[in-house]
């Protein structure tokens, strides 16, 4: 199992021995491999120590057997050689930047972003550490958070600066850096009853100017969509320390219920991390397809992608329970979605005075 943090050393000597596994095979005459697991929904399995979904026992094995393996192995190699270097002079990259200094290496070079991206999950799996072990960042920070919690977070002089999320933040709320563990996020006081997760950025920006955090003594969180590995983890790290239940407010379509399953069980592409970044305990609070119907919301009809996406999720043993069956079915029996602006039908005030206090007060939380 991976630990939360890696020193300089261990993270050193997990690399190289990745290579050092490359090295032995090619000094016994026998070409170099990497076994990793099969990331797909196919051989993704529910961990209940975890509580959340994990790779199976399906592997697939790299190695030099075909041109297309061997360039993946000599870009790894590459990618350990690089990741060493930031290491030893103290530096970071994005994933993209990583992308164009692959120009300089040759038969190395990715032909695509994705191409990079996958590298670096790859030795995530191989070498149990994590991404932000390896000082790669992705392009964008994680989310938008505004509420009455108390953080301190290191800035890049090395000081300690306290930041409450509500008081010292203006109403775009505090920017979650792309790494928040304990060496850089100190989580430090909170006067909340729960945690909400938010698809939209126009409804967080509603609920914020509704003053809802306060209101309902919550911390709103701005997922960006699907959200970045940061946000699935400080939801996890407030959830966990505190002791406060997470609830996820989405649009009513086949991407936000996914949306939703990368948050609570743990996304397909990151499933070897999942104990760190899923939190279990999340409640899907909406929109849901019976509120289309119960609210009389305006929707749109689903396109064919949607419902595809949709019976393909029917599969997903993620979406296993009766509860999400029953939803997933009558979306697809009804052939309509539903944005959380939909609300705003009923007026401005609608989604702070009556629907959230109203589906909130279905799990005991009354405002």
């Amino acid at each position: 199992m991976m630990s939360e943090a890696k020193s300089r050393e261990e993270v050193i000597e997990s690399l190289n021995q990745v290579a050092a596994e490359m090295h032995d095979k090619m000094l016994k005459g026998q070409p170099p491999t990497m076994t990793l697991p099969v990331r797909s929904k196919t051989n993704i399995e529910f961990n209940k120590k975890l509580g959340v979904y994990k790779y199976g026992k399906k592997q697939t094995i790299r190695d030099a057997t075909s041109l297309g393996s061997a360039r993946q192995l000599l870009r790894a190699l590459h990618v350990i050689d690089f990741i060493e270097e930031m290491i030893d002079t103290a530096k970071s990259s994005t994933l993209r930047e990583m992308y164009y200094i692959s120009e300089g290496w040759g038969l190395g070079k990715f032909g695509t972003q994705n191409e990079s991206n996958n590298i670096a999950e790859d030795l995530e799996i191989v070498t149990r550490c994590m991404r932000e072990d390896f000082k790669l960042r992705p392009e964008e920070d994680g989310a938008r958070m505004i509420g009455n919690v108390t953080i301190e977070e290191r800035n890049r002089r090395g000081d300690w600066m306290r930041i409450n999320c509500r008081d010292d933040v203006g109403d775009s709320g505090y920017g979650l850096p792309y790494n928040v563990e304990p060496e850089k996020i100190r989580l430090i006081d909170q006067d909340i009853d729960f945690i909400m997760a938010i698809e939209t950025g126009g409804m967080f920006d509603r609920l914020v100017e509704n003053g809802f955090d306060e209101s309902a003594r919550c911390a709103l969180i701005h997922l960006k969509g699907q959200p970045a590995r940061s946000t699935r983890r400080m939801i996890k790290r407030m959830s966990e320390t505190w002791g406060k239940p997470v609830m996820v407010f989405a649009d009513c379509d086949p991407w936000s219920f996914r949306i939703f399953a990368s948050i609570a069980y743990g996304a397909i592409k990151t499933a070897h991390i999942s104990e760190y970044l899923a939190t279990p305990s999340s409640t899907y609070l909406g929109i849901t397809a019976d509120d289309i119907l119960a609210y009389d919301l305006p929707s749109d009809k689903l396109t064919p992608k949607d419902i595809e996406a949709l019976k393909a999720e029917l599969t997903d043993p993620r979406f296993a329970t009766s509860e999400w069956q029953d939803q997933i079915n009558m979306m697809l029996d009804e052939g309509q979605k539903a944005e959380q602006q939909a609300l705003a039908k009923y007026g401005l005030d609608f989604v702070t005075d009556t629907y959230l206090p109203e589906k909130l007060a279905e799990y005991g939380l009354s405002i």
